[in-house]
């Protein structure tokens, strides 16, 4: 897997400052993407075993609240090994911060399979929907447009039906 890029603190994919990982690889292409050119799998720089180093070591701060894994499209089948390793690593280094996850896919999609549900395992919040230019809403909180859904993950596999994420800025 490569990844575009590597931003230490960003406060706009997830509440608080985070750490977000901007993978490359992703066959949606959405219309308006603000990130077209993640969409080749060769953009970027390979992910190794250093870059993932780099992601648990910027996250050792009491200010960093978690991670964020967008794109590009993490949850791509040729994203896959690699995103679980890493989702895998940091819940077992940090398991108090939060993961959150930006795909074009659907939750109820990807609970159907099996790779994509061990993601799931990991992932806090789920941004899930492609996005959609003609329902782009720049009011709308952590997403781009309006069909798009945050997603609590945890509660949505323990209810086993889809729990809306509930931003609450004091917590």
């Amino acid at each position: 897997m490569n990844y575009a890029a590597l931003k230490r603190h960003d406060i706009a994919n997830g509440p608080g400052v985070r750490v977000s990982l901007f993978v490359s690889g992703c066959r949606h292409h959405c219309l308006g993407c603000f990130n077209p050119e993640t969409w080749s799998f060769t953009y970027g720089n390979p992910f190794t075993g250093e870059v993932l180093d780099k992601i648990i070591r910027a996250c050792n701060h009491d200010f960093i609240a978690g991670l964020s894994v967008l794109g590009g499209e993490p949850l791509d089948p040729a994203n896959q090994a690699t995103v679980l390793r890493l989702l895998e690593t940091f819940h077992r280094v940090y398991p108090y911060k939060t993961i959150w996850c930006y795909t074009g896919y659907k939750f109820e999609d990807l609970i159907k399979n099996p790779a994509q549900a061990a993601l799931l395992s990991y992932i806090d919040v789920l941004v899930d929907g492609r996005y959609k230019q003609t329902l782009r809403d720049e009011s709308l909180l952590f997403r781009g447009s309006s069909n798009q859904r945050l997603i609590d993950v945890q509660a949505s596999l323990n209810k086993k039906e889809i729990v809306k994420y509930k931003y609450d800025p004091f917590i």
